[in-house]
Parts: C-alpha cells; structure tokens; sequence
C-alpha cells in the first residue's frame, strides 16, 4: 500500500517538475522573441534616421537655403509698383543727366568718396541718381548690405533703411553693364531684381573687382569712386558683416553706415 502511494507522489513531483520546466522555456522564448523584435526595430529606427539624414543633406545642399550660389543677385526687395518690361511711376527724365559727366562727393559715416558719374553711357540711372540727390532722398539712408565673398560691395539707398521700401518709380532698361561681367573696383551701379526695369533708388559700390551675375543683363553702370576707396576698406568693409546675420558673407554691415552727405554738380 505504501509502495502505491509512492508511486503516485514520484509521479506527481515527476508532473510538477515538467510542467515547471515547460512554463520556464515558454517564457525564455518569449523573451527571445521579443529581445529580437525588439533589435529589428532598432536597426529599422536607425535605417529611418540615416536615410532621412542623407535626404536632408542632399535636399539642403541642392535645393533649400545651403545651394551655392557663387554669383550673388545685387537686388533690391520686391517693390509693388514693378511691372515687367515697362517703367512705372513717375520717374525722373533722362535729360536731367544733360548726356554729361558729373562730379561730385558721397559720403559714408566719416569716410568721403570723390565720386563721378556717367550721363552720357547711363543717362536714365544718372538722370535718377542725380534727382534723388537734389531732393535729399539720399541724406541719412543707411548702406544695409554688405557681400565681402565672391563678390565685394555695399549697398545703399533703400526706402526703409533695411533693403525695402517703395521709392514711388521703377525703370529701365539696363545701361551700361560690363560686357565680361566684372564689376571693377570703384564701379557704382543700381541694384534691381530679375526684371530689368525693377530699378529705383537703390545702388552699389564695388570695393573690389567683382564678377556679378549676368544671366538677366547685368547691372547699370552709372559712375565710379575717384578718391576714398581705400577709407572705406579700412574703415567699413574690413570690418565684414555683422555677426548676427545669418550669412557671413552676405548682409548688414559690421560697422553701421549711413549716407552722411552727398552731392553733384
């Protein structure tokens, strides 16, 4: 009788220990399986992200704001009054230039540039030039641009002081744009968008020989600096731009400047 019931105790434990061990490697399977979905999906995450990572750098090197651009637009901001291929507004004649040579200063904070202007190759700009300058459009504009990379200038004359503002006119068409594209030091144009009769009271200054875009005609030459152009490397380009613009290269002046004086005759 005792032997039976020995029997039937061995042959419980005997279920007991195997049923334990199957709950045991049920559940070490389990972990394994998901220890391995687990590394898949952290291999695919990681995929995901270097995938998205290669797209972003060719998206921002080719066609976002990284895309290089050796050439820069000397423009001034979109004016509501431009309309393609045509002048607009009441814009000054050309025969205020009297197809003759100008003379003249432009100064800069404190730094004073002889400056002489073209009537006869760009009478329309000249005729612009010089009719701003007698109203005293010019007098305390600030210069709002400067590019000391690829191409070297700083740019003046806007409405607002910051690149924009409706100056009441547009006109055209260019004059006087180098035919190799270079822009020599000293040179002084007007700054314009695409459209070549998108021009108005804004202007440049070339403190080095600067190759420009030509793609839309170029820019008009209106005038060049006689004196002063080494005072301004040294005392506002120089300086570069200002730190806080988002490119280094390309944007408001280190040195704040302001038209001070300017005068032709």
């Amino acid at each position: 009788m005792a032997a039976s019931r020995n029997r039937q105790r061995e042959a419980r434990e005997a279920r007991d220990r195997l049923r334990r061990y199957e709950a045991g490697q049920a559940v070490h399977s389990h972990r394994v399986r998901r220890r391995l979905i687990d590394n898949i999906a952290g291999i695919a995450g990681g995929v995901v992200v270097i995938t998205l990572a290669a797209i972003t750098q060719v998206v921002y090197f080719t066609a976002g704001p990284g895309a290089p651009e050796p050439l820069p637009s000397i423009s001034p901001s979109p004016s509501a009054s431009v309309v393609a291929g045509q002048n607009t507004g009441d814009v000054p004649p050309k025969s205020i230039a009297e197809d003759r040579d100008w003379t003249g200063t432009l100064k800069l904070n404190d730094v004073t540039l002889g400056i002489e202007l073209d009537g006869k190759a760009a009478p329309q700009a000249t005729a612009v030039f010089v009719d701003l300058v007698r109203s005293s459009f010019y007098q305390g504009k600030t210069c709002h641009r400067l590019v000391d990379s690829g191409a070297y200038l700083i740019q003046c004359g806007s409405v607002n002081g910051d690149g924009t503002g409706d100056v009441g006119f547009s006109y055209g068409p260019i004059e006087n744009a180098p035919a190799d594209g270079i822009y020599r030091a000293g040179t002084i144009a007007m700054a314009r968008q695409a459209d070549p009769y998108s021009q108005g009271s804004q202007f440049f200054i070339t403190y080095e020989d600067s190759p420009l875009d030509a793609s839309t005609g170029g820019y008009t030459v209106f005038g060049h600096v006689t004196s002063g152009l080494d005072d301004l490397i040294e005392q506002i380009a120089d300086h570069g731009v200002a730190g806080d613009s988002p490119d280094p290269d390309d944007g408001p002046p280190a040195v704040a400047t302001t038209i001070t004086g300017v005068s032709v005759e």
